[in-house]
């Protein structure tokens, strides 16, 4: 089995490259953040650390985890973000490798992990290499204003705290360029793999 973390910038499109890895080659596919979301609900690993940290006032009615609210709260307190940081981030990874010896006991072919930290937290220790999906910043910033609505301050803000277009090259295997056409990039993935198979 070969896994491969994908990562990139915000708009930069990481979910059309691991969605065309799912559709046409089969690999089983994973986001960081539905990992994170798994690991929120009542009874899973995360949620009595967070209500312990955090109070009940990130609950709703109903004690699920109120995630806009603590969004909101972790987003616009430094502290809380850190804290909260330091319980999902260990529960996320040690997720992530019992899905790995899951999917390699079934004899899945390709393992695909989408985050936008896979850098800072360390994936390369246990994936067998990153691919950066690059896209030059005015695109992604024109894509988010249309796609999302975001303002130019919070793209600024979502920008200053990412990794520079160096770092995710200086720390990825292979770069794919998806300013274009979805056929060039799908022309791109084709090649590395194909490639990949004759060495």
């Amino acid at each position: 089995m070969k896994s491969i973390g994908i990562t990139g910038g915000v708009g930069s499109g990481k979910s059309a490259v691991v969605d065309y890895l799912r559709d046409h080659y089969g690999a089983y596919c994973i986001k960081a953040d539905e990992a994170v979301h798994i690991l929120e609900e009542p009874g899973q690993p995360c949620y009595n650390m967070l209500l312990k940290t955090f109070g009940e006032g990130i609950l709703l009615k109903d004690g699920r985890l109120d995630k806009k609210s603590f969004a909101s709260l972790i987003f616009s307190d430094e502290e809380a973000r850190k804290k909260a940081n330091s319980i999902l981030h260990p529960a996320v990874k040690d997720y992530i490798r019992l899905k790995l010896d899951e999917k390699k006991k079934d004899g899945t072919e390709y393992f695909i992990l989408e985050a936008a930290l896979l850098i800072e937290e360390g994936y390369d220790e246990i994936l067998d290499e990153l691919w950066y999906v690059y896209v030059p910043e005015d695109i992604r910033r024109s894509r988010l204003k249309e796609s999302r609505g975001y303002s130019d301050e919070k793209i600024d803000d979502i920008f200053a705290s990412q990794l520079s277009e160096e770092e995710f090259k200086n720390n990825c295997r292979r770069m794919i360029d998806n300013s274009g056409s979805i056929y060039t990039t799908m022309k791109q993935i084709d090649r590395i793999l194909k490639n990949e198979k004759k060495d």
